[in-house]
């Protein structure tokens, strides 16, 4: 089932593109038609795409990577920031930083510089200092937080990135190519979708349209993120029926009634070995 419809879309303003004039002709497959010189995105193809980027962005979520947001544009910064916090995603709202994929580890090395700034002034270090220095080192971290405070979780390259508008963020789209980062993307009628791996035709200047595409893509994190937790409350279940199943299978016991027993005992947590003894002789009186 699709995760919106067509409804949906239309009221957010997400087939409205660009003048006719600024129009790159390789988004001509997403474009449904021009009316008053203004182009109007296909809904029933971004529906699609919308769909295969939410399932993408789901698995990615579920095992258990990062996924980069990116989006400086005004309309974009506070609706990126509120709801990719919510799923605990790292995102850059502030000036792309030139380098942040392909000189990773000099973006980490500031990160880490927030930390160090933020240990001296728990130690005691911090008072330490002259009033002129820790005025320095304040306005320091208040930059280096403005910049790269929403990364501080970010310890690797991401797995993907997700871009509000590919010609303002031409610099980030470059540096995952060449490190072979997927790129997903809202795609404008201005865009080239070419260099996209996950392009989502529709509208990139309205807040509504960017709430609406950001807000169903967050979901699908989140239900990646909550399936990945129930796997992992699972875990420890399923590591516990094969110790049950390997100590019952050194008993001479038959194996409809060893799965009887490793059923029974499906919902209850084996943590101790007298506890297996215990149902091993049990059943050894009934036989």
């Amino acid at each position: 089932m699709p995760r919106t419809n067509f409804k949906e879309l239309l009221d957010a303003g997400v087939h409205f593109g660009h003048l006719k004039r600024k129009w790159n002709p390789a988004m001509a497959p997403y474009i449904f038609m021009e009316r008053n010189g203004i182009h109007i995105i296909d809904l029933e193809k971004t529906i699609v795409k919308l769909d295969e980027a939410a399932s993408a962005l789901k698995h990615i979520a579920k095992s258990g990577k990062k996924i980069l947001f990116v989006a400086t544009k005004k309309q974009a910064k506070e609706i990126v920031s509120e709801k990719v916090k919510a799923v605990n995603m790292p995102y850059v709202t502030e000036r792309w930083p030139g380098g942040m994929l392909t000189n990773f580890p000099t973006i980490r090395k500031a990160v880490k510089k927030m930390s160090s700034i933020d240990k001296m002034a728990t130690d005691g270090t911090f008072m330490n200092l002259s009033k002129r220095e820790r005025l320095q080192v304040t306005r320091q971290r208040a930059k280096l937080e403005k910049t790269l405070g929403s990364i501080i979780d970010l310890t690797r390259l991401p797995s993907a990135l997700f871009i509000v508008d590919v010609c303002k963020e031409h610099i980030a789209v470059r540096e995952a190519k060449r490190l072979g980062i997927p790129v997903f993307a809202m795609v404008d009628t201005n865009s080239d979708p070419s260099d996209i791996e996950f392009p989502i035709p529709a509208n990139d200047d309205a807040s509504k349209s960017i709430s609406l595409i950001i807000g169903i893509l967050c979901q699908a994190i989140e239900e990646g993120l909550n399936e990945r937790r129930i796997e992992k409350d699972k875990e420890p279940q399923q590591k516990d029926k094969k110790i049950l199943r390997k100590e019952l299978e050194t008993k001479d016991i038959p194996a409809a009634i060893i799965e009887a027993i490793v059923e029974e005992n499906e919902e209850e947590e084996v943590e101790e070995d007298d506890d297996v003894v215990k149902v091993i002789d049990e059943t050894e009186e009934e036989l």
